[in-house]
């Protein structure tokens, strides 16, 4: 921000600078404080969305501890190495490999070799594992189907196109990091979208 004082060397200094220049400044600062304010809104509602939505999930996948649960969220898209897994949680290889043997313990997971390279060990949900994270999708989209029936169709069909266009940017701001940011939608994505469409046509 420019502070002008009433000194002469500083009127001299305004005198200088264009008017639009000055109009175009505060242009700028208002949309940058739009911005923040948007950020603020969004950030502030998504938790307390999903605390409404979700908050009351029950089952097994209640009890998990959320690192374990996030895992199962990754394998219900299909099997994932442990290097993959231990990337996507943002922890270490040894703290992945806790992980997974929690799981394997409460017959959720198991490890299975990679095609033909028996080195490379990979996890995938069990038939359990596999019952539990589709009877909590069912849940969860029970729960959004709840709260969708109260809404007009435009309704419906604004938010699923802002959600679309969160998650879709997210992806793309991934992708440009780096070869491991892949803006793929999972299988899991498309099964929820579908499911909800229905509602919405």
């Amino acid at each position: 921000m420019i502070v002008f004082s009433s000194s002469p060397s500083s009127k001299r200094l305004e005198a200088r600078i264009p008017i639009c220049f000055v109009a175009s400044m505060t242009v700028s600062a208002t949309k940058i404080g739009a911005f923040t304010l948007t950020a603020k809104a969004i950030a502030s509602l998504l938790p307390a969305l999903m605390r409404q939505l979700f908050a009351l999930d029950d089952g097994l996948a209640a009890n998990l501890p959320l690192a374990q649960l996030r895992v199962c969220a990754f394998l219900y898209d299909g099997p994932r190495s442990m290097s993959a897994l231990s990337r996507e949680l943002g922890v270490s290889l040894s703290a992945m490999t806790q992980i997974a043997d929690r799981l394997e313990r409460v017959k959720l997971v198991s490890r299975v070799s990679e095609g033909s390279d028996r080195r490379v060990r990979c996890l995938q949900l069990t038939q359990k594992g596999e019952k539990m994270m589709r009877q909590r999708e069912n849940y969860r989209i029970q729960r959004v189907l709840a709260v969708l029936n109260h809404l007009c169709t435009d309704a419906r069909k604004d938010i699923l196109t802002a959600l679309d266009t969160l998650i879709n940017t997210c992806l793309a701001i991934k992708a440009e990091k780096g070869p491991n940011g892949k803006g793929v939608v999972g299988a899991r994505r498309r099964r929820e979208e579908l499911l909800i469409s229905k509602v919405i046509t």
